[in-house]
């Protein structure tokens, strides 16, 4: 068994270095694994990658710009079928994965982990000991979320897996993968704290959450912060945490 990552050029904030495509060999069949935007010069790095190999198919773990548009086009080159939760944005998968199936390659295979939030059509994929992460989590920085309920539940969901080690979509790989899940869920219940405090002293709008508790971001990515304040307000207020209507945002006095 063999994995390499092939990082595709599409740095930016919200990406880091770029996608991490990997290509997943064993005994001499091989899978690709998130191949990213449709570049040319990345294309040609991933058929040279293969080369050699018995390609058996694409899979992606969710359909963002930056993880699947080329998918389709790589299968149809490779002639092998493309695997995913469901269709999105130039995406369009042959073959439906759900939580627990194995896409396989050569003497082995990988495990879908649905882990909806990010996205949700999010999979992670288990092989071994390693657990491939693509959005859910990524090495240098949190993740914007659809569904902060559901992320924090997929969270708890692949800190029962158990592995060692984390292969992100985006950034390097991670050993004690234990002590990273766990440092994500502590920064995603820090931030509902930090929330929820902040309301109680006295914001009551977005903007003034955002200046108290997401004060240390630069300027660039205040519109991805007011995103995840929305979100995870929708979740502390569906907990009855947090209150909110037309004129506010609010914390009740009885409220822990």
């Amino acid at each position: 068994m063999r994995i390499e990552r092939i990082l595709a050029p599409n740095p930016s904030i919200y990406t880091g270095p770029g996608t991490n495509t990997y290509l997943i060999e064993d005994s001499g069949f091989g899978l690709i694994l998130d191949p990213g935007p449709v570049i040319p010069s990345h294309l040609a790095a991933i058929l040279i990658a293969v080369s050699g190999l018995s390609p058996v198919g694409v899979v992606v773990t969710h359909t963002h710009p930056d993880h699947a548009p080329l998918a389709n086009p790589l299968a149809r080159q490779l002639d092998v079928p493309v695997y995913g939760y469901e269709p999105g944005p130039e995406f369009k998968p042959d073959i439906r994965v759900r939580d627990g199936e194995e896409v396989p390659v050569g003497a082995t295979g990988i495990v879908a982990v649905h882990t909806p939030g990010h996205t949700r059509d999010h999979l992670c994929f288990q092989l071994g000991e390693v657990l491939f992460t693509g959005d859910h989590i990524m090495e240098g920085s949190t993740v914007v979320m659809e569904d902060a309920a559901a992320y924090l539940d997929s969270l708890y969901r692949v800190q029962d897996l158990a592995v060692d080690h984390l292969e992100p979509g985006h950034g390097a790989a991670m050993d004690d993968a234990g002590r990273v899940i766990h440092g994500y869920i502590e920064h995603r219940l820090m931030r509902e704290r930090q929330i929820v405090d902040a309301v109680r002293s006295g914001a009551s709008t977005i903007d003034d959450i955002i200046d108290v508790v997401y004060d240390e971001i630069p300027g660039a990515l205040r519109p991805a912060a007011t995103h995840q304040l929305r979100v995870q307000l929708t979740k502390l207020v569906g907990e009855g945490l947090v209150f909110m209507d037309e004129t506010g945002i609010w914390v009740s006095q009885g409220s822990p």
